[in-house]
C-alpha cells in the first residue's frame, strides 16, 4: 500500500488536485498497486481554520506518507499578514521540515502553438534547483530604517548533493549538465563552481559546462535546445525555471517535484492559486496531472505508469481538448471544463495501459 498526503490548499488547488487524484486512482486500479489518500490543510485555508499556515500535525502526517501532492497556496485575502504568517510560509516550512533540498522542473514543449518561440521543437530539458539554502535562508537578514540585507551562503555538502542529483539525472538523459552561477562577481558562486567541478570528476561520462546566469537567461529564449540538465542555486533556479515556463507557453503546463535524500517527495504545479477563477471549473489541471507522473516516477518507482500518464496528457491535447486558458484559435480545439479534461485523460490512461509499447499509440 502506498500512502499519499493530499494538500489541496487555496484557490484552484482543490479543483486541479481532484483531477490528479482521479488519475492516480485509475493508475492504482490498473496496476494493482493500492494507493490511498489522506487530506489535510495548508496555506490560507489552514490560517482560517487553525490560525497557522501549517500545523505540526500536517508535518507529522507528511513524514508518514510516501509522497505529498499539493495544489496551490496564497491569495489576496492574506496579503496583509506578516511574512512569517502568510500562506506561502507554510509551504517553505513544509519543504524545510521534510528536508526537501532539490526542486525538479521539466521544461518540455507539449503544445507548440502555446510557445512564444518561433521554432519550439526539440525543447526538452530539466531545471534542477537547490531549494533550502542560498540567499533565501542565509543569515543574517533584515530590514532597518536606512538599509536592508540578505546573506547568500552555501556549504560544501549542500552543493555536492544537488550536483550529484543533477549528474545522476543527466546520466539517464543526454549526459550534459549546465551549471549556472555568477562567478565573475560573487564569492558564493566561485565556491559553487569549484564544488560542481569536483563532483563532475565522479561522472566522467557526463559533460559539464558553466555559464553565468545572465547568459543562461539569454540562451533560454534564443537556443533552449542547447540545455539538457540545468543545475542552479536557489535564487537563480527560481527565476530561470519560471522563464522556462514562459517558453512552454503557460505555467498551467508546468509540473514540479521537490525531493530529498530518499524517495519521498512533494509534488505540485508551478502555477499559483488563481483565486480569480477558483470555483468556476475552468482551471487547467495539466500541470498537476503531470506532477503525479513525477510522483509515480520518483517516489513510487512506477516509471511505466508515469510514462502512461504523460502520454495520456499528450494524446488528450492532440485530440484538441483544451481548458479555456490554452484554447487558442484552433478550429479543432474543444474547450472543456477542469473535470472533463481530467475524465478524458483517465480514459486515455485506461487505453494506453493495455498496450505493450507506450510509443505505439
Amino acid at each position: 500500500m502506498r500512502k499519499i498526503l493530499v494538500l489541496p490548499g487555496d484557490g484552484i488547488g482543490q479543483e486541479v488536485v481532484s483531477e490528479a487524484v482521479k488519475v492516480l486512482d485509475c493508475i492504482s486500479d490498473l496496476s494493482g498497486e493500492r494507493i490511498v489518500f489522506e487530506y489535510e490543510l495548508v496555506g490560507g485555508v489552514s490560517i482560517d481554520q487553525r490560525g497557522t499556515p501549517l500545523a505540526d500535525e500536517v508535518i507529522k502526517k507528511a513524514k508518514e506518507s510516501d509522497a505529498v501532492l499539493l495544489g496551490a497556496v496564497g491569495g489576496p485575502k492574506w496579503d496583509n499578514l506578516s511574512m512569517e504568517k502568510k500562506p506561502e510560509s507554510g509551504l517553505l516550512k513544509l519543504r524545510k521540515s521534510l528536508d526537501l533540498w532539490a526542486n525538479i522542473r521539466p521544461i518540455k514543449i507539449i503544445l507548440g502553438s502555446m510557445s512564444p518561440l518561433r521554432s519550439p521543437k526539440n525543447v526538452d530539458f530539466v531545471v534542477i534547483r537547490e531549494l533550502t539554502s542560498d540567499i533565501y535562508f542565509g543569515q543574517p537578514r533584515g530590514i532597518e530604517e536606512d538599509r536592508a540585507y540578505n546573506t547568500a551562503v552555501y556549504t560544501r555538502d549542500e552543493v555536492q548533493r544537488i550536483a550529484r542529483l543533477a549528474f545522476d539525472i543527466a546520466r539517464k538523459r543526454r549526459k550534459k549538465v549546465t551549471s549556472i552561477d555568477k562567478a565573475n562577481v560573487l564569492e558564493v558562486s566561485v565556491f559553487w563552481r569549484k564544488v560542481v567541478n569536483e563532483v563532475a570528476k565522479e561522472y566522467p561520462d557526463v559533460s559539464v559546462e558553466h555559464i553565468y546566469v545572465d547568459s543562461a537567461s539569454f540562451y533560454l529564449v534564443t537556443n533552449p535546445s542547447r540545455f539538457d540538465v540545468m543545475l542552479c542555486p536557489n535564487l537563480f533556479g527560481d527565476i530561470l525555471s519560471d522563464e522556462g515556463g514562459a517558453i512552454i507557453g503557460s505555467l498551467g503546463l508546468c509540473p514540479s517535484a521537490s525531493l530529498g535524500s530518499s524517495n519521498f517527495g512533494l509534488y505540485e504545479p508551478v502555477h499559483g492559486s488563481a483565486p480569480d477563477i477558483a470555483g468556476k471549473g475552468i482551471a487547467n489541471p495539466i500541470a498537476t496531472i503531470l506532477s503525479t507522473a513525477m510522483l509515480l516516477r520518483y517516489s513510487l518507482n512506477m516509471d511505466r505508469e508515469a510514462q502512461i500518464v504523460e502520454k495520456a496528457v499528450e494524446l488528450t491535447l492532440k485530440d484538441g481538448l483544451r481548458t479555456q486558458d490554452i484554447a487558442g484559435r484552433g478550429r479543432r480545439n474543444k474547450i472543456v471544463s477542469t473535470s472533463e479534461f481530467g475524465d478524458y485523460v483517465v480514459g486515455k490512461v485506461r487505453k494506453i495501459s493495455k498496450l505493450r509499447k507506450i510509443e505505439s499509440v
